[in-house]
């Protein structure tokens, strides 16, 4: 057991020294407003929620540590005019709306100003990015202005930032900030829903924020809150979910009308050491579609599972697929109704070439999906 528990360590920092080879952790200072915006920028602007600790003193510098009550904010960020799709220009000195995200305001927000602010939107669909493990604050900011950037959404962008060490080493941890925080994610959801009617709620959560996701699903399916799953479309990218766990989360969520996404790659390697250090226990988002567990979960859960494994990830360890895919899930919505529609349930694989779904077993795909 010992021995297996050092062979583990020394794995995950063998694979932290090669992602982060060359590579310098953005700090806080990137979150400080630049007045200065060039021309052909585009500003996102994103609502954050956090159970991060605000730094004494600060305006907008939240730490690892968790927060008792939940921290509101909002950001405006430039993308640079030749931004790159699937890409943050991080800068490398003084912050430049040329070449670089930059920070343009920031404001911080009480819970009834953070309400009201999203509520004005109400006509427009809001969309809730839940990031995963070892993601400092401002990663997950910048994340998600880059995918509103792509993706060309119009609605209302709402980062949950729940307290990651932003540390490799830190995976304990961040399961256990994660747990801590699955109330508060499930608040925000309910909070988000009460007065956007028709529009929805889409919720994107990565990683290890799949798994607070279904966590905070599951809370409010035994907590009695129909309504708010109601309004929920719920996408799970590259999920850190025992198989089993996530079999059982299902059990009390129930059904989801449109039916929740899962995103998996069998190429992913972060999912595969996560896999690996919990005793050889296959990760939800590295399974194969083909995986009779899967159809099985498909089937009964009216889930449709999409593969992503020709898809190009912008991370060495191929665990970020789903900012490529961000960028055509609004279009791939619109062939709703289609034979091969991502609004199905079943079992799908994404065609890189030709930007389509396809059921790559047709048989198999139309029974999944009950047809």
């Amino acid at each position: 057991m010992f021995a297996r528990i050092l062979t583990a360590r020394f794995a995950l920092l063998v694979l932290a020294a090669a992602a982060l080879a060359g590579c310098a952790r953005p700090g806080p200072g990137v979150l400080l407003p630049s007045a200065t915006v060039a021309p052909g920028a585009k500003l996102v602007t994103v609502y954050v929620a956090t159970t991060r600790v605000r730094q004494p003193g600060a305006m907008n510098v939240y730490t690892n540590l968790r927060a008792p009550e939940t921290n509101y904010t909002e950001f405006v960020i430039a993308i640079p005019p030749r931004h790159k799709s699937g890409e943050i220009e991080w800068s490398s000195g003084v912050p430049n709306t040329e070449t670089d995200f930059v920070t343009v305001q920031q404001t911080l927000l009480s819970a009834r100003e953070f309400e009201a602010k999203v509520s004005a939107r109400s006509h427009s669909k809001a969309g809730v990015f839940v990031h995963g493990y070892n993601t400092n604050f401002q990663e997950g900011v910048f994340r998600l202005a880059q995918l509103v950037a792509d993706s060309d959404i119009s609605g209302v962008p709402v980062l949950f930032a729940w307290p990651s060490d932003g540390a490799i080493t830190g995976y304990a941890a961040d399961r256990d900030s994660a747990t801590y925080s699955r109330d508060a994610l499930a608040q925000l959801l309910i909070m988000l829903t009460r007065d956007r009617g028709p529009a929805g709620v889409t919720v994107l959560g990565h990683s290890m924020g799949a798994w607070l996701t279904a966590e905070s699903l599951r809370q409010l399916r035994l907590t009695g809150r129909t309504a708010t799953l109601a309004r929920l479309e719920v996408v799970l990218a590259s999920p850190d979910i025992d198989v089993d766990v996530f079999q059982a989360q299902l059990r009390v969520i129930g059904r989801l009308d449109p039916p929740m996404t899962v995103l998996v790659s069998t190429k992913d390697r972060a999912l595969g050491l996560s896999g690996f250090i919990a005793g050889e226990r296959t990760r939800l988002g590295a399974l194969n579609i083909n995986d009779p567990r899967v159809e099985e979960a498909a089937r009964l859960a009216n889930v449709r599972v999409i593969d992503l494994s020709s898809v190009s990830s912008p991370d060495s360890f191929g665990h970020n697929r789903f900012v490529t895919f961000a960028q055509l899930y609004t279009r791939l919505n619109r062939t709703e109704g289609n034979a091969n529609s991502p609004g199905q349930a079943g079992a799908f694989v994404f065609n890189s070439v030709g930007s389509v779904l396809s059921a790559p077993f047709t048989l198999v795909g139309s029974a999944l999906a009950g047809q």
